[in-house]
């Protein structure tokens, strides 16, 4: 009998000040399927994850909202919680750095470091916003890139070349809360010496325990040598007060991967069978796996397990990243309708469709992937409903009609069935390897051959004749049998539709080792439709509800804060009374020759239709406004311009920086000739 590992997976904390999108959910679906996989294979596995609850983000944003930063990551975690739910993303814990647990790790690890002297403290030259009239985190300074010279970038490290950097080092710096040019004050920090383990990571990196490409990336930085980290941050911040120090607080990329520990401790409160001695301390047998984005590799990689090793715990058994995600070859971008949140997708489209479409791409090597959605939904509607579900919908239905739903005694197709369960073994190893994609190939031929199979034996032909009953009873039987090695061979990928499976088949939760066993001489239930296919117009309403998320103000904004327009001479009631704002419908939208700005619009206003033209082309593509509601100026006089007349004026909101205009969009229920209040 094989031997059952002990496993323990963790995914990234998503920051808890905004919602997820699409682009989270690539390596939560990873994780996700890879646990459900071991499972299957009778181990041992645990999965656990929670907020990144601090930082200055969360404290600013909570100002804003006049709430405690304590109820805003509650209020986000529980909005994380219920996204990952409608995924199917299954933790066995979601906790929140915020917790007595973690700040009882943290002070315990930092004091640790501190005796072996890992830890130093010295003052350091910082910045400062002399408007705001506090110490700039990383994440709140933009500038130029010391070393591409690319344009703004935040003060830790460029998203272009991959560079890290002092804030002190930008080109050009200015502060993203207020625009600010910020100036340089002294002010002590604490510092960890990850120099010293250099020696120990350059080791750990080239022994498995990182993708191929990590290891490489990591070598250049420890070419140039690697630097002490700065793990404590000046007040006003909200996180753990940093025992003995007044107005001094750890950095949450210290506090942040302690909670996967924390994480789990909460787990082991309620599970007598775990403990954190056998999974986290130095000599622990088990296996920890870190599912991450590639963006916080350096953290992960070198940061992480130095901090591990340094404090007595165990390092990772292999940390897996995985690409971004790109939208119909694009970034995710707000004015074609893509940046996708994921409640959104969820209002419109099946959650299975999306995990098993990403499961097509995803592999064991760092690749962004791209959602194309026409190439989604033929791939969904052909692979899932055309091949997989269809090969129930023609057995079943045999089998509920003209055999009391009774499978036959014995499995008529010994060799074929042998085919179906030898190649799990291949499926499986590929599963454990991360080639979920050419898992999914081998499936997928595997569904051809089970359709095969059928239209060669034509059971609706045969079942005319009484004489071949028993025949058409055998056919159906197999199929099903076939069907079942199919579903539960997705089972990791499909875990609600192998659910409604196993209620079909009146059979108990699929294990890896049932595929060696046929299912014969058995009653099933009655066939219920188990996947429908993707529709275009459903495509289409997501992306005009993703249009209007974006248009309506957020109740929690993304850590990337953008500068404000100074706000223009106030106005009095009598002024703004004389502005008519408007709904109208977008019939039309065309590009402008001649223009490289303008869109001329034709619009509905209940009783009446008009052209406006508007300086949105760069934002948007004409067809992507048709049939969308928008908010005009119905009572500014007509303007002739060289292109016609505009009849009006669309109302827009812009960046300080001209690098967009976006279209202010009503709530769901609003109709064109409506007055805006």
């Amino acid at each position: 009998m094989p031997q059952i590992r002990r496993i323990l997976v963790t995914s990234a904390l998503p920051y808890a000040n905004g919602s997820l999108h699409l682009g989270h959910l690539v390596g939560y679906i990873q994780a996700d399927t890879w646990v459900r996989f071991q499972r299957m294979q009778n181990h041992l596995c645990s999965y656990v994850c929670g907020s990144d609850s601090h930082g200055t983000p969360i404290m600013i944003q909570a100002e804003k909202m006049g709430i405690t930063p304590e109820q805003l990551v509650e209020q986000v975690r529980q909005e994380h919680q219920a996204d990952f739910a409608g995924f199917y993303i299954a933790f066995d814990n979601y906790y929140t750095t915020h917790s007595p647990e973690n700040k009882a790790l943290v002070e315990s690890i930092f004091q640790r470091h501190k005796e072996q002297g890992n830890i130093v403290k010295r003052k350091i030259k910082q910045f400062f916003d002399p408007d705001k009239n506090m110490f700039l985190p990383d994440r709140f300074i933009k500038g130029e890139c010391p070393r591409c010279k690319a344009a703004d970038q935040y003060g830790d490290n460029c998203e272009v070349c991959g560079a890290t950097y002092q804030p002190t080092e930008l080109n050009n710096p200015y502060s993203t809360l207020s625009g600010a040019k910020p100036i340089e004050k002294e002010s002590d920090h604490y510092f960890f010496k990850l120099q010293s383990y250099a020696d120990l990571l350059q080791q750990w990196t080239h022994h498995g325990h990182l993708q191929e490409q990590v290891t490489n990336k990591l070598d250049e930085w420890f070419q140039a040598g690697l630097q002490e980290w700065d793990i404590s941050r000046d007040a006003p911040y909200f996180g753990f007060a940093i025992p003995g120090e007044q107005n001094k607080y750890f950095y949450c990329w210290l506090d942040a991967p302690v909670g996967y520990i924390a994480s789990f401790q909460n787990l082991c409160a309620r599970r007598p069978d775990l403990t954190v001695t056998d999974y986290w301390m130095a000599d622990s047998k088990t296996e920890l796996y870190h599912f991450i984005g590639k963006d916080i590799i350096y953290f992960h990689a070198l940061f992480w397990p130095a901090v591990l090793h340094g404090a007595n715990y165990r390092m990772p058994t292999a940390i897996f990243a995985n690409g971004f995600l790109t939208i119909d070859g694009q970034k995710m971008s707000k004015s074609r309708g893509t940046f996708i949140k994921a409640r959104t997708y969820l209002n419109h489209l099946n959650p299975e469709h999306l995990r098993y479409y990403f499961a097509t791409k995803l592999s064991s090597r760092i690749e962004d992937i791209d959602i194309n959605f026409d190439d989604f939904a033929k791939r969904i509607n052909a692979d899932l409903v055309g091949k997989y579900v269809n090969i129930a919908s023609r057995c079943a239905s045999f089998l509920n009609k003209h055999f009391a739903s009774q499978l036959s005694a014995d499995c008529c197709e010994p060799t074929l069935y042998k085919q179906f369960t030898e190649a799990g073994n291949a499926i499986a190893e590929k599963f454990a390897a991360l080639e979920f994609n050419q898992a999914l190939r081998h499936i997928m031929a595997l569904a051809d051959r089970a359709n095969q199979y059928i239209d060669e034996k034509k059971p609706w032909a045969l079942i005319k004749n009484s004489e071949h009953k028993t025949e058409v009873q055998a056919i159906c039987s197999m199929g099903i049998n076939l069907f079942r090695l199919l579903t539960l061979y997705l089972k990791p990928i499909l875990p609600h539709t192998a659910q409604q499976v196993e209620e079909l088949l009146n059979i108990p939760s699929l294990t890896w080792a049932d595929k060696d066993h046929p299912l014969v001489n058995h009653t099933i239930r009655e066939f219920r439709p188990l996947m429908v296919r993707v529709m275009p117009e459903q495509i289409h309403a997501m992306k005009v509800a993703a249009q209007q998320d974006l248009t309506i103000a957020p109740t929690q904004p993304h850590t990337k804060e953008c500068k404000m327009h100074p706000l223009k001479e106030q106005i009095n009631i009598e002024d703004f009374a004389k502005v008519d704002l408007r709904i109208a419908k977008i019939l039309h939208a065309e590009e402008v020759e001649g223009s490289d700005k303008l869109l001329r619009l034709e619009v509905d206003l209940g009783n009446e239709k008009r052209q406006i033209f508007a300086g949105i082309r760069a934002s948007y593509q004409p067809q992507q406004l048709i049939g969308q509601l928008t908010v005009i100026v119905a009572n500014l006089a007509p303007r002739k311009m060289r292109f016609g007349i505009s009849e009006g004026m669309v109302v827009v909101a812009g960046d300080p920086e001209g690098k967009g205009l976006w279209l202010i969009q009503p709530e769901t229920g609003a109709q064109p000739g409506m007055q805006v209040k």
